[in-house]
């Protein structure tokens, strides 16, 4: 199944927030290029880095306050860094941070220049795509352009500010900003509620409600019976639980039958209770995106993955790509993974037959629900067939 691979609610304390801009020129056209999409819709980015000849791995998130650069790239590259005296906040912790000054990155036609990059350790995240990620592009980014974002055609577009006329069709959404986009959204599941969430592409999944907002506001069926999940983001690693929704809204758009986790959010990332929790790129995915920071507004038009399937597959555990292995790790006792007798440590050499070895491969084989799938494992060195039946998350 899909897992939460990242969580970026990077807020740095003493941010300042988008203020209000008019413009009375229309947009002009910059540049656009392609991007790839990892697990759970996230966009991954490749820039170059001030003079590096080598490619850049970034996640575009409109969950982050800021742009940020992974610790191992840094030392690697020996970019110069110093105190900021700021901190991060994230699912699994605080961290106080490192500043690397006016710098710039460059991307096909583009190069955005005097960019401040919090300084991150982003080894877990390079693990579970299985891919080195680099770094984190936010507001500092978002807030100079418009940002056309087609899951169609995988392409982003970038534009000046300026008078932009929006498609005839699709819905206009005009988030609050506390530095990042806040939307409200109407859900349903014992009863039906409005409130106000993040709007956050950074997230692999579809929706997170905070543990707090979900038991006072008593909004759950009693009947629904949350699964325990291991997820990796900023600080490390949480329990966390998986669930379903009845019904989510976002402007004119519902979906029905919405994976959804709840976090218990012992750091308060997620502002509770001015807001509920977040909706993720597994959601936002489904829509053509036109992303305007400068004039707060944010258009969504649903494309031809509006009507994918969610993923409600359940293993309890989580794959990771250590030094070219795929590695099964946080087994949740009670969880299928753990009921067929796989073991933390073991490393897949195929599924179903494939011998690929690509994470999100493995990925995609695990995602249909009361099925049975043939995992070799390698374990103390000698080779194991395990059949593992894929649970469903309720």
């Amino acid at each position: 199944m899909k897992i939460l691979l990242s969580l970026f609610l990077l807020f740095v304390s003493g941010g300042s927030s988008a203020q209000e801009m008019y413009w009375e020129k229309q947009t002009k056209f910059v540049t656009s290029f392609h991007f790839q999409l990892l697990s759970g819709g996230v966009i991954l980015l490749k820039a170059q880095f001030n003079n590096i000849a080598d490619t850049f791995n970034f996640i575009l998130d409109t969950g982050s306050g800021g742009i940020s650069l992974d610790s191992t790239t840094t030392a690697t590259y020996q970019i110069p860094h110093v105190p900021s005296g700021r901190y991060i906040y994230g699912i699994a912790g605080v961290r106080k941070v490192d500043f690397a000054q006016h710098n710039r990155l460059t991307f096909p036609g583009i190069t955005v220049d005097s960019l401040d990059f919090y300084i991150n350790n982003y080894e877990v995240l390079s693990s579970v795509y299985g891919m080195k990620i680099d770094g984190i592009i936010g507001y500092s980014f978002l807030s100079r352009y418009i940002v056309k974002v087609n899951f169609d055609s995988l392409k982003i577009s970038v534009f000046q500010p300026g008078l932009i006329k929006y498609p005839e069709h699709g819905f206009l959404l005009h988030p609050q900003f506390r530095g990042l986009p806040i939307v409200p959204l109407r859900i349903k599941d014992s009863k039906t509620i409005t409130s106000k969430f993040f709007f956050d592409t950074g997230a692999g999944l579809c929706f997170l409600l905070s543990k707090q907002f979900k038991d006072d506001s008593a909004f759950l069926l009693k009947r629904r019976k949350p699964a325990p999940i291991e997820v990796q983001g900023l600080g490390g690693k949480r329990r966390m639980q998986l669930t379903l929704i009845k019904e989510l809204q976002i402007g004119s758009y519902k979906f029905r039958k919405v994976p959804t986790y709840v976090l218990d959010d012992e750091f308060n990332v997620l502002s509770y209770p001015t807001l509920g929790g977040l909706i993720g790129n597994d959601i936002l995915r489904r829509f053509n995106l036109i992303i305007n920071y400068p004039q707060r507004e944010i258009h969504l038009l649903p494309n031809t993955h509006f009507r994918d399937a969610f993923d409600y597959s359940y293993t309890g555990m989580t794959m990771y790509n250590l030094d070219g292995e795929i590695i099964i790790d946080d087994i949740i006792e009670g969880a299928p993974a753990d009921k067929s007798g796989l073991k933390n440590g073991d490393i897949i050499m195929a599924i179903n037959n494939n011998f690929s070895g690509n994470l999100e491969t493995y990925k995609n084989l695990l995602q249909k629900t009361g099925t049975k799938v043939e995992v070799l494992v390698m374990r103390n060195k000698l080779p194991l067939v395990i059949s593992l039946k894929v649970g469903r998350i309720r």
